[in-house]
């Protein structure tokens, strides 16, 4: 069984705390959190020890679970690698790309498993979805949520957009070609809503949208590739796949063809409905995270994964700006 404690016990961590707790190969040992607040709400629910610092904590265990805000994170991951834990280290993987540079040298130099909380990742409906995922050409994203002053402290990009990003990075085996980006500040001091077009060496094009101040909540991704349209539907964890196929033999006179003319012949239209597992995805990837460890083999989202989406993201970040400031001069 793998000793893990867990670094911060805001909402997000509180949520982890209550998770692991149910993960038969996890013994959860406590948590650390400065935050008196934080604090008396994980022990008043939980009933488990709460730590006075993070090295007393991460002497006892053998894996610790970092959710703590996101300017933290280099320097919680810092002391348990020192000591030889294994990590899982909530998105992003850090707060600068400078710090996710030098963690991802330490992270290397160490023998130990580090995963990255990409929780889309572990999402059913992209995990029934992605089989079908062969070479898509255009991506579109959509990711907008209600305004939530909780996540405010930091870019959209780096809240929400981010997930988007590590789900095209991990489809789409190609490199960048060109980024560029758009966005306005509406509530905050950075923007609240941001498009972002991303084009790869291999002609795929992602478009995403991210926004905190929406009316409604939405994270929809549709994939288009060569006779193909995919469907993934985050929220409600659905997925759905239109497919194009030849004719063979006999047309069915109730199937649902089209005529593409100029000599192209006529296709089938099949509609499919992948059957997604009703699993809570966080769960899902500590589960993943402690496979890892026990069976010795790499994580799902590996530290270079969490660091390439980072790299990505403060691209948007520097475009976003760069329009910004051409829009005040």
């Amino acid at each position: 069984m793998i000793k893990i404690g867990v670094l911060g016990a805001g909402h997000l961590g509180r949520i982890h705390i209550r998770i692991l707790k149910t993960i038969a190969d996890f013994e959860l040992v406590g948590f650390y959190d400065p935050n008196d607040d934080n604090a008396s709400k994980a022990v008043d629910e939980f009933q488990i020890k709460r730590f006075g610092s993070e090295l007393e904590l991460i002497e006892k265990c053998d894996a610790i679970d970092i959710v703590t805000p996101t300017i933290n994170h280099y320097n919680c991951a810092l002391i348990a690698l020192k000591n030889s834990k294994h990590l899982f280290i909530e998105k992003p993987i850090t707060n600068t790309l400078d710090e996710g540079k030098k963690l991802i040298r330490l992270i290397h130099e160490a023998n130990v498993k580090v995963q990255v909380g990409h929780v889309e990742r572990f999402n059913p409906a992209f995990t029934a979805a992605a089989p079908y995922c062969n070479n898509p050409m255009f991506i579109e994203t959509h990711r907008l949520a209600q305004f939530n002053p909780r996540g405010t402290d930091v870019s959209v990009v780096l809240d929400l957009m981010i997930h988007d990003i590590d789900i095209i990075l991990s489809i789409v085996k190609s490199e960048i070609k060109k980024i560029s980006a758009s966005g306005v500040a509406v509530v905050s001091d950075t923007p609240d809503i941001a498009n972002a077009r991303i084009e790869f060496h291999n002609g795929c094009v992602a478009n995403l949208t991210a926004s905190r101040i929406s009316m409604k909540n939405m994270r929809k991704t549709r994939f288009f590739q060569k006779d193909a349209y995919i469907s993934v539907d985050f929220l409600e964890k659905e997925a759905s796949i239109i497919r194009l196929k030849n004719i063979e033999g006999e047309a069915d006179p109730y199937a649902i063809t089209i005529d593409l003319g100029n000599d192209k012949g006529v296709k089938q239209i099949y509609f499919e409905t992948p059957e997604t597992q009703k699993v809570n995805a966080i769960e899902e990837e500590l589960k993943c995270f402690a496979s890892s460890i026990i069976n010795d083999k790499a994580t799902v989202v590996s530290a270079d994964d969490g660091y390439k989406s980072l790299q990505v993201a403060y691209e948007i970040i520097s475009k976003l700006k760069s329009n910004a400031r051409l829009i005040d001069n």
